[in-house]
């Protein structure tokens, strides 16, 4: 995985320049960052890439120092990192959260180890602390200790409500921790409205990186495709016993199907995402990509062709038949984060699916 983050750092010197990075990187920890927030939009593209893969490469590393198997959650939980730093997620506003999450171990006297992918998952939230620091218009000291308490508070209880989460849907929603985060984070809308703070929803989104981002996934799918393909003996042997699986959490293909075809998985699942939002012509930006990261993540925890596409087709249909426009960046990142309830048509079919 050190091999995914560190392609995307050193790939965005190839978009702006390090005086260009470094101005953006600075935009981009002082950016509310509230959805949608493109960070190829408000800091460059560069920027964007060197945040992700920075966030993936800190991630990693605590990983290790935890002394964390890499396995299929483990995957999960650092592709998606990398996904959401490309539009919202930054050093900033993951550290509170993440010690959160540590002192509600030390609590529970735990090892951290055991909490920790929770905590990966959990900084989706980070929009919330940022935009308690940099977008109410409060003082800045007074927003920034606002904003981290918010943040180590969310860390706290995320933890033990993901649990209760996972007891309420049975494992049908892949993206457990997202749904407890939302949960959570609407709890907070609510709490800031009884004090007039109207956290305002915004669609900043870059456009006209198709090309550049496209080679740049392409090449990335093929370097996990040819990975995946050398550790399984250069073949596709076992594939379809992967897509047997009903992705029910948790289903962790790495301890069931082996590293090199988990592999396999991630590069094709993240193909056809990519061949999705260009087929119907959506740009290629910061949000679109970041949700191509979060279904290459998941497929190596539960994602695959079989379960997947018909969630697609029926979100697809969902859009045409409803108001909104089923080509613009949101219906799309609507479709592909649908991926989260594939256990659905895993394991009752597709047309439940």
């Amino acid at each position: 995985m050190a091999m995914f983050f560190s392609f995307l750092a050193i790939a965005s010197f190839f978009f702006d320049s390090p005086a260009q990075i470094a101005a953006g990187i600075q935009r981009i920890l002082f950016s509310p960052s509230n959805l949608l927030t493109d960070y190829m939009e408000i800091a460059g593209v560069g920027a964007a890439l060197f945040n992700s893969g920075t966030i993936g490469l800190l991630s990693l590393l605590l990983l290790r120092v935890t002394d964390v198997k890499m396995d299929g959650g483990a995957i999960a939980g650092l592709v998606t990192m990398c996904g959401f730093a490309l539009f919202g997620k930054n050093l900033f506003n993951s550290i509170p959260i993440t010690l959160g999450v540590l002192l509600y171990a030390r609590v529970q006297v735990i090892p951290f180890r055991d909490v920790v992918l929770t905590s990966l998952f959990a900084t989706s939230l980070g929009p919330l602390v940022s935009e308690l620091s940099f977008g109410l218009g409060l003082p800045r000291s007074i927003g920034i200790l606002a904003g981290y308490a918010a943040g180590v508070i969310v860390g706290f209880v995320i933890v033990p409500l993901s649990k209760a989460c996972m007891n309420f849907h049975h494992g049908y929603n892949l993206y457990n921790v997202g749904f407890t985060a939302g949960l959570i984070g609407m709890f907070a809308a609510g709490i800031l409205r009884m004090f007039d703070l109207q956290v305002e929803t915004v669609l900043i989104l870059s456009c006209g990186n198709d090309v550049a981002l496209s080679v740049l996934l392409l090449s990335l799918f093929a370097i996990l495709l040819l990975s995946g393909l050398r550790q399984n003996k250069w073949s596709f042997h076992g594939y379809w016993k992967l897509m047997t699986y009903s992705g029910r959490l948790r289903t962790d293909f790495v301890k069931k199907c082996g590293y090199g075809l988990t592999l396999i998985n991630v590069a094709i699942m993240g193909s056809i995402a990519w061949l999705y939002v260009v087929t119907i012509g959506c740009s290629l930006n910061g949000p679109t990509v970041g949700a191509i990261f979060t279904v290459m993540g998941f497929s190596a925890f539960g994602n695959h062709p079989r379960n997947t596409m018909p969630i697609f087709l029926g979100a697809f249909l969902a859009c045409v038949v409803n108001v909104h426009e089923p080509y613009g960046t949101v219906s799309v990142i609507s479709i592909l984060f649908g991926s989260t309830l594939a256990p659905i048509a895993g394991y009752f079919g597709a047309l439940p699916g």
